[in-house]
């Protein structure tokens, strides 16, 4: 049997002033340069506002540890608050999470509500049932896994990711990606699950980009917020697998950046899952899924995994983006290229003409370098690019013009 939770209510762009009047007794968990900083303010100036009593646990780092969970459960013991807000990264939530699940042990939290107000797009911890508390000692993370770990509230205001580094947005969007490809390819993975770790990608690869150069966008910061959570349901619900396994332990043991790890792993993670040493694997079907999500094509794909040469592949592509725009005038990247075939269903089309254009450029290319090497000119060493060139775009234009004649693309 399945089953998909999504116990917290998730309100976008705001929302703690509406929630302020029902608080009176607040403990708020974060970090201490959010308290530093003056950035907490944006929970005070709204409970100050309301006449709510406060009180703030700053002590709260990177990777929270045994040590620090400790503090806070003695706190909010002799505090008793009818409210914990998390305020901060997934640091800060993981550790109210933890704290609120051991103060619970002692006395009675039923009636405490928990929210969390995430500070960066990442750990999806606003709305997932798993938190991670580090031993310093001996240098391993520990993953808690409980549904009473679940925010009742989660806040996705982008305006507090605003000043966050492009260093970090870059990290953080890391690992929104990788919750959501290993939700994706999760063997508890359900349609519900799918759903939700999908438009994750989508998100990602709509907005991480125009974030991470154009920190002050709020619609792409807003995207990056929703991918986080949507990605935090998904993986909440199917659960993760070997890369975030082995990043938790990498960073616990040379204290890199959570999201930095999964980056690092996640190709190798996803070629050993798709048994590309050996043979494919039924979850190699899950990856190709996520190549066609993010508009990559498959065969383009197949065409890097072969060793095709770079020019085999980009021309085709630069061919097809020409056709369905009339100009290459406005792309500056490769990925800018790909955007309109995406757009105009065009994949297949360039799947077909690239794979025409390898078959072409191989065999005359070979010709050409064979006639030069008995004849010694060098000339067909240079005829070698030109001539197979030449050739694999014209049978390209050919191809591509008849496909839009007969009214298939």
């Amino acid at each position: 049997m399945n089953s998909f939770s999504v116990r917290t209510k998730i309100m976008e762009g705001g929302g703690l002033e509406t929630l302020a009047p029902k608080l009176h007794k607040v403990f708020i968990v974060t970090d201490g340069f959010m308290a530093s900083s003056g950035k907490v303010s944006y929970i005070t100036e709204k409970l100050d506002r309301a006449g709510a009593e406060y009180r703030v646990f700053d002590q709260v780092k990177a990777d929270p540890d045994i040590g620090t969970v400790t503090k806070g459960v003695d706190m909010i013991q002799e505090f008793h608050p009818d409210a914990v807000i998390a305020f901060g990264g997934g640091s800060p939530i993981d550790a109210a999470k933890a704290i609120v699940f051991f103060a619970a042990k002692t006395c009675d939290m039923r009636e405490c509500m928990f929210i969390a107000v995430p500070t960066t797009s990442g750990t999806g911890s606003e709305v997932s049932k798993f938190a991670v508390i580090t031993d310093p000692e001996k240098e391993v993370k520990y993953p808690l896994v409980e549904d009473s770990l679940l925010p009742d509230v989660a806040i996705l205001d982008a305006e507090l990711t605003v000043s966050v580094p492009p260093s970090v947005t870059a990290d953080t969007g890391i690992d929104v990606f990788t919750h959501a490809v290993e939700a994706l390819v999760s063997t508890a993975a359900t349609d519900f699950s799918d759903a939700a770790a999908e438009k994750a990608i989508k998100l990602v690869r709509r907005h991480l980009m125009t974030a991470y150069h154009q920190p002050g966008d709020m619609a792409a910061r807003q995207g990056m917020h929703n991918a986080s959570c949507l990605a935090g349901v998904a993986f909440s619900n199917s659960g993760l697998g070997l890369n975030h396994g082995m990043a938790h332990a990498l960073g616990a043991r040379f204290h890199i950046p959570h999201g930095r790890a999964n980056g690092i792993l996640l190709p190798y993670v996803m070629s050993f899952n798709a048994g590309c040493s050996e043979s494919l694997t039924p979850v190699a079907k899950r990856y190709a899924k996520i190549a066609r999500l993010l508009g990559l094509d498959g065969v383009i794909l197949m065409a890097f995994l072969l060793g095709f040469p770079a020019n085999e592949i980009v021309i085709p592509i630069i061919i097809m983006a020409y056709l369905s725009t009339g100009s290459l005038l406005e792309f500056d990247s490769l990925d800018a290229l790909r955007q309109p075939l995406v757009d105009h269903g065009w994949t297949w089309l360039t799947a077909v003409c690239t794979m025409l254009f390898s078959l072409m450029h191989w065999p005359c290319s070979t010709t050409c370098l064979t006639i030069g090497k008995e004849t010694k000119s060098a000339k067909w060493t240079l005829l070698s690019i030109a001539i197979p060139t030449g050739i694999g775009m014209a049978v390209c234009f050919l191809v591509a013009s008849a496909a839009r004649l007969l009214g298939l693309a």
